[in-house]
């Protein structure tokens, strides 16, 4: 386990309640759980900012009628192989599917991939999850 440092600071009573709320509300133990937490969600955000790699998850809700769309969707991720670790596709209901895409890579072609995917017609929802490799969080 890494050495604990211990810190103090001071906070406005107005947002010192609301962190005690957040605390709360997200079940944490603790503000140290929660503010650890806040810290490494701030330090994904810069490595995406900063095009480093990382770890991200598409989701795409689309309707598998649309003429040609399975076969554009493969092809766009077949041309990002190299970012593309793992696929699952799960059938909604009789007309929609949702499709979710493990990737790994610089975060700029993780997001161009997304985007990609995203616009094509009949997708009506693509939402990309940003995460870390984990490599720069410890």
């Amino acid at each position: 386990m890494p050495l604990l440092e211990r810190l103090s600071f001071s906070l406005e009573k107005p947002l010192m309640e609301k962190l005690e709320k957040l605390v709360k509300a997200g079940n944490y133990e603790n503000r140290s759980e929660y503010i650890r937490d806040m810290i490494r969600s701030r330090l994904v955000e810069k490595e995406w900012e900063k095009d480093e790699d990382a770890l991200g998850t598409i989701t795409l809700v689309y309707n598998h009628h649309q003429r040609g769309l399975g076969e554009k969707l493969t092809r766009i991720q077949h041309a990002h192989h190299t970012n593309v670790l793992a696929a699952t596709h799960v059938h909604m209901s009789h007309d929609l599917c949702a499709e979710v895409i493990i990737t790994k890579g610089r975060a700029a072609k993780i997001q161009k991939l997304a985007d990609a995917l995203g616009k094509q017609k009949g997708v009506y929802h693509a939402a990309l999850s940003m995460s870390s490799t984990g490599d720069r969080l410890a």
